[in-house]
């Protein structure tokens, strides 16, 4: 990703706020999963590197806009001041933009993939990242705050929110597999599952996590006046609705023709995490 950036023939202040985000580290989960993917249906994951790193762009480009003042107001990310506190909020504004765009980039740019693989990858992140996807369940979470939401609203919420990438990732995989229509299927279904189960998982970590851990401040969803999972479920009944989207999610897992010892790990991995 960072080779890509510095290729690129930009404003200096431009590649240097982008760069710093997209190299400040964190868990990769959705490229991982889109490569995992690959490997469970014996595809060389190195052949796609590129196209895979779009999903990290639009997640990182995500984040930038997400810690902005007029959004979550975060001055911590990863560990690392957030691209506004460095560079300025217009420049981070622009920064996430120039992310998002140069994303599709990457997979037209791929050799390997044939040309209808990248429209409809292409077509899969545009969805997964747009209005009726990751941004439009930001919109629903800033229209949340301060409101008494039921457990349906806030599952709708993240579904958007954080399960469409997540959605986004594993279909590239199985795009680039070129897996079944019904390996597909139950591969988002697998995704949908853990991306709330992720997403419990967070405002658990945000009640109980340390800050040294998380790479931010706790405790920022009391803060921003969110319903949570544990303010509906309480500590452990949201442990136990994360424990059943875990293995809703699984038993998908078992419906496909893959190996997928590698995507049950990462299942696994989501409800033990600690940052």
């Amino acid at each position: 990703m960072a080779d890509y950036l510095n290729q690129l023939h930009a404003p200096a202040t431009l590649k240097k706020s982008m760069l710093y985000s997209i190299s400040a580290g964190g868990k990769r989960i959705r490229p991982i999963l889109a490569l995992a993917v690959m490997e469970s249906f014996e595809k060389d994951p190195l052949q796609f590197l590129d196209a895979v790193c779009a999903i990290e762009f639009v997640h990182t480009y995500s984040l930038i806009h997400d810690d902005l003042p007029s959004m979550d107001n975060d001055d911590y990310r990863r560990g690392k001041l957030t691209s506004h506190k460095v560079f300025g909020e217009a420049q981070a504004i622009l920064a996430g933009d120039a992310l998002l765009t140069e994303s599709f980039n990457l997979i037209t740019n791929n050799t390997v993939l044939t040309p209808e693989q990248k429209v409809k990858m292409i077509s899969v992140l545009s969805k997964a990242a747009g209005a009726t996807g990751m941004v439009g369940g930001q919109v629903e979470d800033l229209e949340g705050e301060n409101k008494d939401l039921t457990l349906q609203e806030l599952e709708s919420i993240h579904e958007k929110k954080t399960g469409k990438m997540l959605e986004c990732s594993v279909l590239f995989g199985g795009i680039a597999s070129e897996t079944s229509d019904v390996d597909l299927i139950h591969l988002q279904s697998y995704a949908r599952h853990i991306g709330i189960a992720f997403q419990i998982q967070d405002d658990i970590l945000d009640v109980t996590g340390n800050q040294d851990d998380l790479g931010k401040p706790v405790g920022s969803d009391e803060a921003n006046l969110k319903t949570t999972y544990p303010k509906i479920l309480g500590l452990d009944g949201a442990k136990k609705e994360m424990e059943k989207h875990i293995h809703i999610s699984l038993e998908h897992l078992d419906k496909t023709n893959g190996n997928t010892g590698i995507l049950a790990s990462i299942a696994n991995y989501i409800i033990k995490r600690n940052h």
